[in-house]
């Protein structure tokens, strides 16, 4: 399974949002700055999300994009789904009765990867911004948590694992 940049970037430009808005608009500029990624690749990704309902534009001076509604109530799988972006294992297209062989007929795996992709997305349907924002979505990275502010949406302090 693999994620392409579409989602990843989503992702990283909706979790910047929440973390650097504060009520106000932001510029895609600095989004786009600050994650490094291209600004028309965002213009376009921002348009999908605009779309799917998760953020709104603001014209004019000082305006930018902010949430459409609070971090605790947009999911991650909102996000990749806005852009397009399948949540899936499988190489079959999703709800067909034929599989990815090429006699059309499904591999022996095929319930295992169909299940892991529905995983997947219980998964990032169960993870809000909020969540990657106050990083509570904490694996094995070797970064524990160690100081919220605010709502959860400002950057957290963090300290190295070894280091506590």
């Amino acid at each position: 399974m693999k994620l392409s940049t579409k989602g990843r970037y989503a992702v990283m430009a909706l979790v910047d949002l929440a973390s650097n808005s504060n009520g106000r608009p932001v510029a895609l500029a600095d989004i786009a700055e600050r994650q490094e990624i291209s600004l028309s690749y965002l213009e376009q990704l921002f348009a999908k999300l605009r779309r799917g309902g998760l953020v709104k534009s603001v014209r004019g001076p000082g305006g930018g994009y902010l949430l459409a509604r609070p971090p605790a109530d947009t999911r991650i799988a909102d996000a990749i789904m806005a852009v397009d972006e399948p949540i899936r294992a499988t190489r079959c297209t999703p709800g067909s009765p034929s599989g990815c062989r090429g006699n059309k007929s499904r591999c022996l795996t095929h319930d295992l990867w169909e299940e892991l992709g529905n995983q997947i997305h219980l998964y990032l349907s169960s993870v809000s911004l909020e969540d990657v924002c106050a990083r509570r979505v904490l694996g094995t990275s070797g970064v524990i948590h160690h100081e919220v502010t605010g709502s959860g949406c400002h950057a957290a302090e963090t300290v190295p694992a070894a280091a506590q």
